[in-house]
C-alpha cells in the first residue's frame, strides 16, 4: 500500500506561483512513475503532468507547458509540482498519483493510488 499525502496548495493572484509536494509513504517511490492531476468544479479529472520512474522524462499537458515543472526527490519520497505564471483557469483539486507500471502517464485509471488531493485557487 501506497500512501500519497499532497500540500502547498492555496491561493494566489494570477501570475503568480506555487509549488505543490507530495510525499510518498513507501520506499518503493523510487521504482514508481508520478503524476499529477486537476479537477475544476463540473469538470472531469484532467492530466497536468507525469515524470518517468527514474525522473528523466517528463510530460505535461499542452496548457501548462513553460509554467509547470515537475521534480521528483528520491531521497525525500517527494514529487513536487512548481506552478508559475498561474491563471484563473489553473483553479481546480490538484492531486497526486502513483503508476506502479509506468505506462500510459496521461490516463487517470493507470494510476494505482491517489492522494487526497489540494485546492489551488488563483483569482484575477
Amino acid at each position: 500500500q501506497v500512501t500519497l499525502v499532497e500540500s502547498g496548495g492555496g491561493q494566489v493572484q494570477a501570475g503568480g506561483s506555487l509549488r505543490l509536494s507530495c510525499a510518498a509513504s513507501e520506499r518503493t517511490f523510487g521504482s514508481t512513475a508520478m503524476g499529477w492531476f486537476r479537477q475544476a468544479p463540473g469538470k472531469e479529472r484532467e492530466f497536468v503532468a507525469a515524470i518517468s520512474r527514474n525522473g528523466d522524462s517528463t510530460y505535461y499537458t499542452d496548457s501548462v507547458k513553460g509554467r509547470f515543472t515537475i521534480s521528483r526527490d528520491g531521497a525525500k519520497n517527494t514529487v513536487y509540482l512548481q506552478m508559475n505564471s498561474l491563471k484563473p483557469e489553473d483553479t481546480a483539486i490538484y492531486y497526486c498519483a502513483a503508476n506502479l507500471r509506468g505506462q500510459r502517464l496521461q490516463t487517470p485509471t493507470m494510476y494505482n493510488y491517489w492522494g487526497q488531493g489540494t485546492q489551488v485557487t488563483v483569482s484575477t
